[in-house]
């Protein structure tokens, strides 16, 4: 028996650590584990290699420019800048003259800003010294003067958005029919232009004299669920009222698309432009690229897309989108499937419903999804990898779907397209 006892009190012995018998602490345990790399703040990799150290703002220059000056990633402006959601939504701080500065001197790099001509590194409390100050100061005699008031640099140039934020693009089905219709043209020609006359009727002298035109364009379903989300408004000019009556006599100033009889009126508004910030979405979302503004078969910069996700989904203005152009399904000889060819990527079930076509099969022994790199796939379908081919920046929100500004394209983008949180 007490032989028994003294083999189980040795096996217990072995079973426990030296460093533990030594001081009563397993090994490390005095030791402080290593602080995790903080994910929300920007690394020295993720400058741009010709980052300046100094850039003054001049008109122009847009949040998204700018932002890829100093970064790989312009999604990553606020992490570089260190900016809280509502300075995010908000920032109306950076105008023409301004200057930013990249500070290097820390763990991580951040951007700092300083007024006109200020150096970076000499600013005083109100962001100069006392003599730059005093060295401002102009004297001068009353009088008046007009000078425009100075505004801040937007996200994403504005000439190509205009239209998109001015009216709501996405309708319900008979969204246009109330509007004001253009029931003829002067000397009845087929089709107008830029100053040429037209009437309208339900335009009184209280509705304004500036109008946008509109055509109802087609409807917009969601290519993964069928889900009709909305009918788009194709903008087709401007138009000013020349003369107030029944009918109501108005002047094209401007002609994007030919105009025509029974065309829809709709009041135009004061532009605003998006001021948001840039940025990756706070989680994962994966849409579609629905259609593109002018009908195009190849998508490339500053073109205007509609996509599948909206504000019920999480997109919210300035969410910054990378695009992928889906891989094809090829055979084992490297032939393209049928499907594929038309469309450039797997036939999804809403369009083979939509065209009454039979989809080629879906591979169901895809190997490369369970064998390790390097395997053999010699007879077996096999499905290219989705490829990245640009960054999109959503400008426009609507509760089931979006607009948004193709920024940047490595390659030509395509109606089908994958987009998702980069």
């Amino acid at each position: 028996m007490r032989k028994t006892i003294i083999t189980l009190v040795v096996s217990v012995a072995v079973l426990v650590p030296g460093a533990v018998l030594a001081d009563g602490m397993p090994p490390g345990a005095d030791k402080a584990p290593e602080k995790a790399a903080d994910s929300s703040k920007v690394t020295m990799s993720d400058l741009a290699a010709d980052a300046p150290n100094d850039y003054t703002v001049v008109k122009g220059d847009t949040l998204w420019g700018i932002a890829g000056r100093f970064l790989k990633d312009p999604w990553k402006w606020p992490q570089i800048w260190e900016m809280n959601r509502d300075e995010i939504k908000n920032p109306h701080w950076i105008y023409p003259g301004n200057v930013i500065h990249l500070d290097k001197t820390g763990a991580n790099p951040r951007l700092t800003m300083g007024g006109p001509g200020v150096p970076s590194g000499d600013t005083g409390p109100s962001g100069g010294t006392e003599a730059q100050a005093q060295a401002n100061v102009v004297h001068v005699d009353p009088r008046s003067r007009v000078e425009p008031l100075e505004r801040a640099i937007p996200s994403i140039p504005g000439s190509a958005i205009g239209p998109f934020l001015t009216q709501p693009m996405v309708v319900e089905k008979g969204g246009l029919d109330n509007s004001p219709v253009i029931l003829a043209t002067q000397e009845s020609r087929v089709i107008l232009g830029e100053g040429d006359t037209m009437y309208a009727d339900k335009i009184g002298n209280t509705d304004g004299v500036n109008w946008q035109v509109f055509r109802p364009g087609n409807a917009l379903v969601d290519p993964d669920t069928g889900e009709l989300l909305g009918y788009e408004a194709k903008y087709l000019g401007d138009a000013r009222v020349s003369r107030f009556g029944n009918p109501t006599t108005l002047r094209i100033t401007k002609a994007r698309e030919e105009i025509d009889s029974g065309d829809r009126l709709m009041p135009a508004r004061e532009t605003s432009f998006p001021s948001y910030v840039p940025r990756a979405p706070d989680k994962p979302i994966k849409g579609v690229i629905m259609s593109v503004d002018g009908g195009v078969v190849e998508l490339g910069q500053f073109q205007i897309v509609t996509i599948n996700r909206g504000a019920r989904d999480g997109i919210e203005v300035g969410h910054v989108l990378a695009s992928y152009h889906r891989g094809q399904i090829v055979s084992a000889g490297g032939t393209t499937h049928a499907s594929d060819l038309a469309l450039g990527f797997q036939t999804p079930g809403w369009w083979n419903k939509l065209t009454g076509s039979t989809p080629a099969p879906v591979p169901t022994n895809d190997p490369s999804g369970d064998q390790p790199a390097g395997a053999r796939l010699e007879g077996h379908p096999v499905q290219i990898p989705d490829e990245r081919n640009g960054l999109i920046f959503v400008f426009r929100v609507f509760e089931k779907m979006s607009y948004g500004m193709v920024m940047k394209a490595t390659r030509p983008l395509y109606v089908g397209d994958v987009v998702q949180t980069p």
